[in-house]
């Protein structure tokens, strides 16, 4: 129904098709002949009386911007195809040069992070967590940190969707859970009084067969204790397989592993599967921080989740503390945990080192 006699139509590969169309007279025909596509594809197939739905992904090359020979706007199709398939699929996009350079950037990081856990080249930096009244050292969070060798540092936010995109962020995931528990047995080891190191945890991880033995496993390696690991999750992680990860959260807290749900506040959770959960600690999202002493609606909910963790028997701790104003006004609402840069950056191992010292005073004995 959509097909022209003067166009071009070809099998690339097994769920790969290319066609050519000739003597258009607008780009925003190419976007018309899509959505034809698209529409006459979205009809159901019937197989033996029943019926099967298929969707499909365009990516669009136009001659001669995007390419002066068949072979660079197959290429340029093939970039923006990959596009369409991350926005979700069942849509067309454009090539586009912003579209090219991210497609190459992303290949550059996946490939750069493939090489840099065969090498072990990752580092992780440590952010103080302390009693806000004392200011005595309870633990650290745990944060990955990457430099690619041609693009320099890279943040988290970059780096962290293409590892889940490609599945690097198991083998990623088990460094970091590896190299935590390592570094604080060695805190541990060094005289250093006891904290508790938190390591965040993906969706995927929480989904991966055999996560459980693996944690264990890795415990048992470093030789320690686990009462001083603690795994961080979102809400939306919890929430996106809910019966499953409340199984797999019970086998870590029999373990001894201590847990707590990260930006609270940020994402949805029933407050009846909450109960459910066997949590430890609520983390209040940095955002309802920032500005909880001039804006009511953040005091109001910073307010009601300190009350809502006390009722539940959780620990809450504030995150982004940057000021003694907000200091002072959740010490005043009875939440005692807290870190921030008012009390540190996150820093390499042995530049942490020095908190030890100076938020607690002496080594354990």
């Amino acid at each position: 129904r959509f097909s022209r006699s003067r166009d071009l139509y070809s099998r690339i590969s097994t769920n790969r098709f290319s066609i050519a169309l000739c003597s258009l007279s607008h780009k925003q025909d190419v976007a018309s002949f899509a959505r034809r596509i698209l529409v006459a594809l979205a009809e159901p197939v019937q197989v033996n009386g029943e019926d099967f739905y298929c969707t499909v992904s365009v990516g669009i090359a136009v001659h001669p911007q995007d390419g002066s020979d068949a072979q660079k706007l197959l290429d340029n199709a093939e970039v923006a195809l990959v596009r369409a398939r991350e926005s979700g699929g069942n849509t067309y996009k454009y090539f586009s040069k912003e579209i090219n350079q991210k497609a190459l950037e992303r290949l550059a990081i996946e490939a750069g992070l493939r090489r840099s856990l065969v090498e072990d080249d990752f580092e992780l930096h440590y952010q103080p967590q302390v009693d806000l009244k004392s200011r005595v050292l309870l633990g650290a969070e745990a944060l990955l940190r990457w430099s690619h060798p041609k693009l320099g540092p890279v943040s988290p936010d970059r780096f962290i969707p293409i590892a889940e995109e490609s599945g690097l962020i198991l083998p990623l995931g088990e460094w970091v859970i590896r190299a935590a528990c390592r570094q604080n047995a060695a805190w541990q080891a060094a005289g250093y009084h006891p904290i508790r190191v938190a390591v965040n945890i993906s969706g995927h991880q929480l989904q991966q067969k055999g996560f459980v033995q693996m944690v264990a496993s890795v415990l048992n390696e470093t030789g320690l204790d686990p009462q001083w690991l603690e795994f961080e999750l979102t809400e939306s992680t919890m929430m996106e397989n809910t019966e499953r990860n409340i199984g797999v959260l019970q086998q870590l807290k029999k373990i001894g592993i201590h847990l707590s749900i990260d930006d609270f506040g940020t994402g949805y959770s029933s407050l009846s599967y909450l109960q459910r959960f066997p949590l430890d600690k609520l983390k209040i999202d940095s955002s309802f921080v920032k500005d909880l002493h001039k804006t009511e609606s953040n005091a109001a909910i910073t307010e009601a989740i300190i009350a809502m963790a006390h009722r539940l028997g959780l620990k809450v701790l504030a995150e982004g503390i940057e000021t003694t104003e907000q200091l002072d006004y959740l010490v005043a609402n009875e939440c005692l945990k807290g870190q921030g840069y008012l009390f540190g950056r996150p820093a390499p191992s042995l530049e942490f080192e020095q908190y030890f010292q100076s938020a607690s005073g002496s080594k354990a004995g």
